[in-house]
């Protein structure tokens, strides 16, 4: 693999351009082309970041001979067809979390990029995020003895995108776009070595009715073979600004950490322009976040897919990740109907191979 790792963007939203902020100070990748279903969103994208070649066609950018990695930030109902036109052309990939809507499509994924052979990267922000990763080593060298149980919890006050809030095209609603990550920080943290087997879920449309059919709030229990208990919210309605919060409780101590604390605050009358995802607020007592990209795990992980890129190594996120997480939101979804406790199924050779 050449020094330089040459990147492919399917989107030109929300999310790849925070993408383009996380690779921004990673050395040695270079985004050279972008794709948008509208031509006018991938020119400005492409003017925006400096982006030399743009697409209307998945196909067109997955073809590129110069491309080596495609990034998928789409929505995730474009997930399914752009991991295989992207693992066809034989190209690296990274996906945006949630992999996919459910199970089923996940697994879909997970087979077209073994089949292909290709590099997978699942792009979980949380488990890159620098104080989520220095909380798992201090785990690994036992500063807290052992794990008992986490709570984490990801809120905001609604997404800001149209095809959020249909949930047949998303999947579902707050758990699907939130709790994808309390689902995978609880793996990480706990070690995925150590597997959920079933959980007991309540999610419910408090807020957003004219807006949307999905969940706005969620909570789920993960129980893992062990018995040991992560709690999971998710939630659309949290006013201020993001959240987002894990609580580790060991035998010998806790952790937590609270990843858009910032040290900075400011009372001001007149707007300063972006201060944060979801800020809710322009004016009056104002929190703003340096360097989002990092602080969130964008940078990070970004860092993390190009090395392994270069290198030829596999992430320690990949499909497979994915594919667990969908299908533990799965049985989430079963019992947020049932109302009792649902096992979590899988298919064992995508999920161990």
């Amino acid at each position: 693999m050449a020094e330089t790792v040459t990147i492919g963007m399917l989107g030109s939203g929300f999310v790849a351009d925070f993408y383009m902020a996380g690779l921004r100070d990673v050395p040695g990748a270079r985004v050279i082309a972008n794709y948008s279903r509208s031509e006018s969103r991938a020119a400005d994208f492409g003017r925006q970041h400096s982006v030399k070649k743009q697409y209307d066609s998945i196909e067109g950018l997955c073809a590129d001979p110069e491309v080596q990695l495609v990034v998928i930030a789409l929505p995730n109902h474009m997930h399914v067809e752009a991991t295989r036109k992207a693992a066809g052309a034989r190209k690296a990939i990274v996906c945006t979390k949630p992999l996919a809507r459910n199970g089923d499509e996940a697994a879909e994924m997970v087979r077209a990029v073994r089949a292909a052979g290709v590099m997978n990267g699942y792009a979980e922000t949380e488990v890159f995020s620098p104080d989520v990763m220095r909380t798992r080593t201090m785990i690994e060298s036992g500063a807290v003895g052992d794990v008992l149980t986490i709570r984490s919890r990801e809120g905001h006050s609604g997404p800001h995108a149209p095809h959020f809030w249909d949930a047949d095209m998303a999947g579902g609603g707050a758990l699907l776009d939130m709790g994808c990550h309390t689902i995978e920080a609880a793996r990480y943290l706990f070690g995925k070595d150590h597997k959920i087997r079933d959980v007991f879920a309540w999610g419910a449309t408090l807020m957003h009715r004219d807006k949307t059919k999905a969940e706005d709030n969620a909570v789920v229990l993960l129980r893992l073979e062990d018995g040991r208990m992560s709690i999971a919210e998710a939630s659309w309605t949290a006013k201020g600004g993001m959240e987002l919060r894990n609580e580790i409780y060991g035998t010998r101590g806790r952790i937590v950490t609270d990843t858009t604390s910032t040290s900075m605050k400011a009372f001001i009358q007149e707007s300063a322009g972006y201060l944060m995802e979801k800020a809710d607020a322009e004016t009056g007592w104002v929190f703003p976040i340096q360097d989002e990209a990092r602080v969130y795990g964008y940078q990070e992980e970004m860092r993390h897919f190009v090395e392994c890129c270069r290198s030829g190594s596999e992430p320690r996120e990949t499909f497979k990740d994915g594919y667990v997480v969908n299908c533990v939101m799965d049985a989430a979804y079963r019992s947020m109907k049932s109302g009792h406790w649902e096992p979590v199924k899988m298919d064992a050779a995508l999920a161990g191979g």
